[in-house]
């Protein structure tokens, strides 16, 4: 299995962008970037080679245009991610994780009442 490169918050965002709309040129990422947040064109075109350099990121040339596709799928980096929250700060015990949330209060109702529903849908579908 081929190794998930390590991306940055801002390369994050990035990201989100294409794995949404791919294949999506430099334009409609510089604009869409540019439009939610204070990042200059030039900084979103860094992130870009940046993601490219990095293989998270591939490209076609139609014309003068580059296109970007995803060479990490989402699925897979933010599975790897979590596992990595997880392991950092709890010691890869989700017990612990979901123990210090309802501690410090930060899980709604409707959080909990979605944990539950979730743990009961997942007993049901045990032998």
């Amino acid at each position: 299995m081929k190794a998930l490169p390590q991306i940055t918050e801002a390369e994050y965002e990035v990201m989100k962008l294409v794995w949404e709309k791919h294949p999506i040129s430099t334009n409609e990422i510089t604009e869409t970037l540019t439009a939610v947040s204070a990042w200059s064109p030039k900084t979103v075109q860094t992130l870009i080679k940046r993601l490219t350099d990095k293989g998270a990121l591939t490209y076609e040339k139609k014309g003068r245009m580059f296109y970007y596709t995803p060479a990490v799928r989402k699925d897979e980096y933010v599975s790897r991610e979590s596992r990595s929250f997880l392991n950092r700060f709890y010691g890869g015990h989700l017990s612990a994780m979901v123990s210090a949330y309802l501690e410090q209060g930060t899980l709604s109702e409707e959080e909990r009442n979605q944990l539950r529903s979730l743990l009961d849908e997942k007993k049901e579908d045990q032998p």
